[in-house]
């Protein structure tokens, strides 16, 4: 009863390769969008966040689809990186990774954002007066200070990005092996005569996945917070 099945093991390691890439990828763009969003003010700012956060308010095949038109090999993207790189992004992995990406992108920034705004400015500024440059003061005060929610945009990404489904199946569709990770799976099994007890299986292991990704974040929130002592 606990052995996966086949099919359990193919999409249990694929939506994990999937949300690991798409949290990797998207960090570093994740902390710049969260800090221009914390600490610049500039023309077209209002635009930029109503951009990150869209995600979260459209129906997510808009999204999926938004993707195919411009990462579809015929797609200004799409067709610039295979004629480059022989990269192909629509229906494979790779483009579930980008959807998934996309999709918890939001979550990432408002967690960092929310965490760089708490940040007391004065310790920062106390640094500057000894002598540590902008850089300096980013990596030694800043980036410490505002990890728990770094931490949190992070799990929140990865355990959003292991749930993706309808932007995933749009852009990418539902092939086995390659692009069908856990919720497409439980999709199809869904759809399969006397598939209800493999639908069932696959929901637990969603479930737990879940619920390990939240309480691990709470975890170490908590244990960061402890050691820079707030």
């Amino acid at each position: 009863m606990l052995e996966l099945t086949p099919l359990e093991r193919e999409a249990l390691g694929l939506s994990l390769t999937v949300a690991f890439w798409s949290v990797l990828a998207s960090l570093p763009l994740g902390l710049a969008t969260a800090w221009l969003l914390a600490r610049r003010e500039f023309y077209g700012k209002a635009l930029l966040n109503g951009l990150v956060h869209l995600p979260l308010v459209v129906p997510p095949v808009v999204v999926g689809y938004l993707l195919l038109l411009l990462f579809g090999r015929r797609g200004p993207l799409g067709a610039w990186l295979y004629d480059a790189f022989g990269v192909t992004v629509a229906f494979t992995w790779k483009g579930a990774a980008l959807a998934a990406a996309v999709m918890a992108f939001p979550l990432m920034v408002r967690a960092m954002r929310l965490s760089l705004e708490a940040v007391d400015r004065r310790l920062e500024a106390a640094a500057r007066t000894l002598g540590a440059r902008r850089f300096e003061v980013f990596l030694t005060v800043t980036l410490p200070l505002m990890s728990p929610g770094i931490l949190a945009g992070t799990i929140l990404a990865f355990a959003r990005s292991l749930g993706e489904f309808g932007a995933t199946i749009t852009f990418v569709s539902n092939i086995p092996g390659e692009t069908r990770t856990l919720p497409l799976a439980l999709y199809s099994l869904t759809q399969t005569p006397d598939g209800e007890t493999g639908a069932l299986r696959l929901t637990a292991i969603a479930v737990v996945l879940a619920f390990a990704s939240l309480a691990a974040s709470e975890v170490l929130a908590r244990r960061i917070r402890r050691h820079i002592g707030i």
